[in-house]
């Protein structure tokens, strides 16, 4: 009769770190949406939910926490699919314009972004993909060429739904992918050059005035600090004012409609007002330590699919987390980027919750030494 194997625990340390990112959020989400719930007759409206997201997001958590993520390799195929079809209703009835773009999808029902969907499609997708080639990762047509297609469609699915802040962050974050499976170097650098062009092109060709717009006021917010320069300086306000111990929770100024989006886009610089630089310090130091759990657990994976995954899941939240804190103290042109596991968005925390629920399965199929 053979053994049965007992399991590994989950990295606690990795659980805990994601509860606890999850619990500051909805309180800032309350908090830095309250002046725009009461103009809709519900102070509570976000907050509660925020509540059901993370509910529903723990629920998923938990289930891909004991749900071995070597079956997903064998769906990453449909998964991708769906994810692209996802993508691609955007442009169907379904499809709601909101704030001048076309990104959320309408089932009567709900709403959600099928951004997310292909973020974390496309991960799963990949490192299936470079998985079953890791004796040719280096060969131009077996494995750089079909990367760069797969990178190119997951990428421009969410580039024509105009929004360049989450185009950036998963094309890097596939990259981040490609390298950790041992691709050239000098493919890496034609793809970076690649990259930089395209971007270019994106901000400074056809009918992208408000991009180039905010390129100039990143130079210089305050010499057009009612415009252009607005948000940039709000959100450099909102974090001066809240000096080291910060206002005080739910005494933000800058959340009474001097910032556009606070419980989302700009939730950091509430943080940084309400909590002062200590929250903020507070909230770094929690994605820095979910970030190297995540990194201990892609380099102790034997398994390459795994490894893979475990890489794509924390890049994409490390490049994300990165991004929207860049954006907040003014350190790279404005761009919509949310904080994961923090900002408002119900698909948003519901997919990265169950992100981390797959690299805690990852992490069950480990042996961490010396953790």
């Amino acid at each position: 009769m053979a053994k049965k194997v007992r399991k590994r625990a989950c990295d606690f340390a990795l659980l805990l770190t994601t509860l606890l990112l999850v619990f500051i959020g909805i309180i800032m989400v309350f908090s830095s949406s309250w002046p725009e719930g009461i103009r809709m007759n519900d102070g509570y409206y976000f907050l509660k939910k925020q509540i059901v997201s993370a509910l529903v997001g723990l629920a998923g958590m938990l289930f891909f926490m004991n749900f071995d993520y070597r079956y997903i390799y064998r769906f990453s195929r449909l998964i991708y699919l769906l994810s692209v079809i996802s993508g691609l209703l955007i442009f169907t009835p379904l499809g709601v314009v909101r704030k001048g773009a076309r990104r959320w999808i309408d089932l009567g029902f709900t709403t959600f972004m099928p951004s997310d969907i292909i973020k974390l499609g496309s991960i799963i997708f990949l490192a299936a993909f470079l998985s079953k080639r890791k004796d040719v990762v280096k060969d131009l047509k077996k494995s750089t060429i079909p990367t760069i297609m797969i990178i190119g469609i997951s990428c421009g699915l969410i580039y024509l739904q105009k929004d360049l802040g989450t185009t950036v962050t998963l094309g890097a974050t596939l990259v981040s992918i490609f390298f950790v499976a041992g691709m050239k170097f000098s493919h890496l650098f034609f793809m970076i050059v690649g990259a930089a062009l395209g971007l270019a092109a994106a901000i400074f060709t056809g009918d992208n005035e408000y991009r180039i717009r905010r390129l100039v006021a990143f130079m210089d917010p305050f010499a057009d600090k009612t415009d252009s320069g607005w948000q940039a300086v709000q959100s450099l306000y909102a974090l001066g004012s809240g000096g080291l111990f910060g206002l005080g929770l739910g005494k933000s100024r800058q959340k009474f409609f001097y910032i556009p989006e606070p419980y989302n886009d700009f939730i950091f610089a509430i943080i940084g007002e309400e909590l002062g630089f200590l929250g903020t310090l507070t909230v770094i130091l929690l994605f820095l330590i979910l970030i190297w759990r995540g990194v201990r657990i892609a380099l102790n994976t034997e398994d390459l699919f795994g490894c893979l995954l475990a890489t794509g899941i924390i890049a994409l939240i490390a490049v994300q987390s990165l991004i929207h804190i860049a954006v907040v103290t003014s350190s790279i042109p404005t761009t919509g980027i949310p904080l994961p596991l923090v900002s408002y968005g119900g698909t948003s925390l519901v997919l990265y919750m169950s992100s981390i629920g797959i690299l805690l399965n990852i992490s069950r199929h480990v042996k961490m030494d010396g953790s």
